[in-house]
């Protein structure tokens, strides 16, 4: 894996991607911190997804919809039945 800065990804854009193409990958750093990297583009093999495959596997509580003193504290942290946003 090569790293190069910013600059020098800016002026060598084209063969860097040439590069990745290949299959190199590349790691873009500004004051040797990086903070982006070029890899090759890979298309996923994934097939098409099939209805009822989690079943079983996911469960939604009961009382998903309720909304409960507990919660509302936790949005407004003191717990008031009225938000001072609603007008």
């Amino acid at each position: 894996m090569t790293t190069v800065n910013i600059q020098e990804a800016k002026s060598q854009f084209s063969r860097l991607l040439q590069r990745v193409a290949l299959g190199d990958e590349i790691v873009i750093a500004k004051y040797g911190k990086p903070i982006a990297k070029l890899v090759p583009y890979r298309e996923t093999t994934r097939g098409p997804r099939v209805p009822g495959t989690e079943k079983g596997k996911i469960w939604i509580a009961e009382n998903f919809n309720e909304f409960t003193p507990d919660l509302e504290k936790d949005f407004d942290g003191d717990g008031a039945t009225t938000s001072k946003w609603i007008v």
